[in-house]
This record gives C-alpha cells, structure tokens and sequence, in this order.
C-alpha cells in the first residue's frame, strides 16, 4: 500500500484564536502517527508553520511546494522531507493537489479560501475526486457553510456541490472522516 497525502491550506497568520494553531499542531502529530505525507504550502510561519513543525516533530513526512516569490516573505521551510520551489501561485496548487490524495482546510484567509475554492472548482468539473475537507475550527467556517448554501440555494450551483465538502470541527472529526474516505478511495 503506497503513502496516504494529506493536502493542507491554512492562513499564514496564526489568528487572533489560540484554538486554530491548536488545532494545526494537533493535525500535524494526527498525520504523523497515521504515517500520511503533509502536503502544504511550504511556510515556517503561522498556521502553516505549526502543522509543518508538529508533522515533523511527530516523525512525519512533509512536502512542501512555495513560489519563489513568496520565499522570504512565508519565509520558506527548507528542511522538510521535500522542498519544491514553482514560479507561479498557480504552479504551486497544481503541484500541490496532484500529490496529494485529499485536501483539508484549517482556518485561513484569501489565500486559503483561493486554493479551497480551486481545488472545489475542479472536483465540480470533473478534474479531481479527491476528498475535500473543511475543518470548522470553533465556528471559523460557518460563514462560509452558510455562503455555499446560498450558492446552491439561488441556483448557481447543483446541491451536488455540497456533498463535494466534508465539514468537520476538529482533528480528531477530520482524521476519523479521512481514514473513512482515503480507504475508500482507488490506491
């Protein structure tokens, strides 16, 4: 049986709730002793800094993928188990979910919103079937639940597109879900 990936998008600030990075830190060691890859954005700072150093602290292995602009500045984390530089923010998703077998998104901003959407995006057009993961860190997401459900409820989407989001509230929900669907999944 070949390694399970888990893609994470999360902000590159830890936000105001010591909860998210909380959170983060406790995904991170979960993906470690489950013995899956994190597949991330690369960054030593905030909600991404936390996962990458608890999957590592934990013994896990780590990818991650950072356009060279953003190198200084998510000051990028060269010692991870693999460390890719792309040129573009769109070379740097596309990388990042094809090695990956299924996404999870921790608290972010318009980055992590841009990636989840994308990644969303495709799974609607066909392009992917992996599953995706929504981790609603004490009510961080809600607004965005309740924004998919607009979107579907005035027509600009089938109810299908909601059954492509798994909205779990923590770790633990996440990885219990993840273990459901990657057993299922080809691979």
């Amino acid at each position: 049986m070949t390694q399970k990936s888990v893609c994470v998008y999360c902000g590159s600030r830890n936000g105001v709730n010591s909860a998210y990075a909380q959170a983060a830190r406790t995904f991170g060691q979960h993906l470690a002793k489950e013995g899956w890859r994190l597949v991330y954005g690369a960054g030593d700072v905030g909600l991404m800094g936390e996962v990458a150093r608890a999957t590592q602290d934990a013994g896990g292995d780590t990818f991650g993928v950072i356009p060279v602009h953003l190198l200084q500045r998510e000051v990028g984390k060269t010692d991870l188990t693999r460390f890719v530089i792309t040129e573009t923010m769109h070379e740097r998703k596309k990388v990042m979910i094809m090695n990956a077998d299924a996404v999870v998104v921790l608290p972010g901003g318009p980055g992590s919103l841009d990636e989840l959407f994308e990644a969303l995006t495709w799974r609607q057009l066909g392009l992917h079937d992996k599953p995706i993961l929504v981790m609603n860190v004490d009510g961080y997401w809600d607004a965005l639940h309740d924004l998919v459900q607009q979107v579907i409820g005035q027509g600009f989407a089938d109810a299908s597109l909601g059954d492509f989001i798994t909205w779990v509230d923590g770790p633990e929900t996440a990885m219990a879900n993840l273990r459901t669907l990657l057993a299922a999944s080809r691979g």
